[in-house]
This record gives C-alpha cells, structure tokens and sequence, in this order.
C-alpha cells in the first residue's frame, strides 16, 4: 500500500489551509541579517522584511542539510513509502539539488524531487495539483507523470517597483535593465523553460506594467479556460485593486489573492504585483 508524501517548500507561497488540506511538509527558508537568522513565514512576516530593508538588506538560503534530513527521517518513520518534493528552480535556489542528495541517502523511500523551475504559485500551484490527484486517489506513478506537462502548463509574470533588490540578491537573471531606474522603464520579469527570470516586455511606469499584466491573462484566457493567482509583495491596495479587474473575466476556473513570502520579497522589495497561469486541462 502506497503512503505518499507531499514535500515544498516556503517559496510556494501555500496559504496554512491549503498545506493543511493537502498535508503537506514545507521546508522554510531562511533570511539572515546580521545578528538574527529567521525561518520563512514562521518567525517573521513578509511586512517585518520590508520595514526593515532601508536599513538592512538580509540575506537569504535554502534549508539546511539537516532540517531537509530530519524531514527525511521523520516521513521513513511515520510509515510513508513514497515522497515527491517540488522545490523552488534550481536556478534560483540551491534547494533542488540539497533536497535532492538527502533523498538518495534514503532508499527506503521511493522519491521524486522534481525542478518546479518556478517559483510563488508557480511552484505552489504543482504541489496543490498533487495534493488533489492524491486525494482522488491516483497512483504515484500517476502523478509523477503528470509533473511535467502541469509544469508547462504554469507561466508566472511580475513586476517591482525597483530592480534594485533582484541585483543585490544576484537573482537578476537574464533581465538586464538597471538603466530601467532612470528612464521609470518597469519590466515585466517572466521565468523561462530553464527557471531563470527574463524581461518579457519593457514598459513605462508601474501602471501601465500592471495593464499590461491584465492584457496578458485577458490574451490567455481567450485560449481557454486557466486558475489564476494575483500576488502582492507589500501592496495590498494595489494587489485587491487588479484583484477586481479578473472578477468578471471568463474562462478563470479559480482565482485566488495572495502575498508572496518574506524570503521571495527580500529579492523584489515592496511593491510587487505578480500574475500566475495555470492552463486548463491542469492535469488529466
């Protein structure tokens, strides 16, 4: 008898129901500043992280080896068979590849660790489509084949209010545009088939950029029908007000409000607005 276990971790963005709903285990990240280290979502909110950037910008990394490997330990002795895990990218994080050495050391347990190449919902939304097909029942081998096309199936799209954040972290990726400060030019950053952000348009000031976010579900749901999330990163007005604007749009099977987690707004700063696509059929 299969016992599968659903493993993430806090760059997903699940909301404490939805981990509850689906038992799900989240690894958090952690955010250092100089004389305090946090876990993600645990012991300090994503407005405390923005408060305090002026004065300090912390650092942030994966979970440790042995909290990944007292989760390990801990799914092996409450009976499980079987865990599949899906980290942040691995070109954004080094949790993939960490999770991923711990499970080798764990043969008892048949593991899938797969590259979400993604991040927010666009992890997230993969962990909560596992949880659903487990609790219709399917196999594991079911819902491990299901990862990839649900992967290609997800797009995530943002925009900051400053770059500023994403170049200190080193996660600019390929969007170049530091000059964009100057000229008030907000990218809107998108992540590609490698997990890796890029600029997918150039536009003038924040609101158009977030217009331009609209227009951008507006083209994907004439496609068909898709689950959208909007995200904020300490914007909560700015976040409600495009809230309202996907209310009445067809084709949105879900549509849901969220923020994103203090370890992701350390790299984007206040003032993020962020979009996520699931195309419908999510999975079959």
């Amino acid at each position: 008898m299969e016992k599968i276990a659903l493993v993430a971790d806090s760059a997903s963005d699940l909301t404490k129901e939805q981990i509850e709903k689906y038992n799900v285990t989240v690894l958090p990240l952690k955010i250092i500043y100089k004389n305090n280290e946090y876990l993600d979502g645990i012991d300090i909110t994503p407005e405390e992280v923005y408060e305090r950037l002026e004065e300090e910008i912390p650092s942030t990394s994966l979970p440790s080896p042995q909290d990944i490997e007292n989760v390990f330990t801990k799914l092996e002795n409450e009976g499980y068979t079987h865990v599949i895990a899906i980290p942040l990218s691995s070109n954004l994080s080094g949790t993939y590849n960490t999770v991923k050495l711990i499970a080798d050391n764990h043969p008892k347990l048949t593991s899938t660790i797969f590259d979400s190449k993604s991040l927010t919902l666009g992890t997230g939304s993969l962990v909560l489509a596992c949880g659903e097909m487990l609790q219709q029942g399917k196999s594991y081998k079911e819902i491990v084949e299901q990862l990839p096309l649900m992967r290609d199936n997800v797009t995530v799209y943002y925009v900051v209010d400053t770059l500023k954040y994403l170049i200190k972290g080193g996660r600019i990726g390929k969007v170049s545009g530091t000059i964009g400060s100057l000229l008030n030019l907000k990218p809107i950053i998108s992540i590609d088939k490698d997990g890796v952000y890029y600029t997918y348009a150039k536009i003038r000031g924040k609101k158009q950029a977030t217009s331009k976010l609209i227009s951008i579900a507006e083209e994907s749901l004439k496609k068909g029908k898709a689950k959208i999330w909007i995200m904020h990163g300490g914007c909560l007005d700015e976040g409600k007000a495009i809230l309202e604007k996907f209310k009445n749009m067809p084709n949105i099977t879900s549509l849901e409000f969220g923020c994103i987690s203090p370890a992701l707004g350390v790299h984007t700063g206040k003032g993020l607005i962020g979009l996520i696509i699931a195309n419908e059929p999510f999975h079959n």
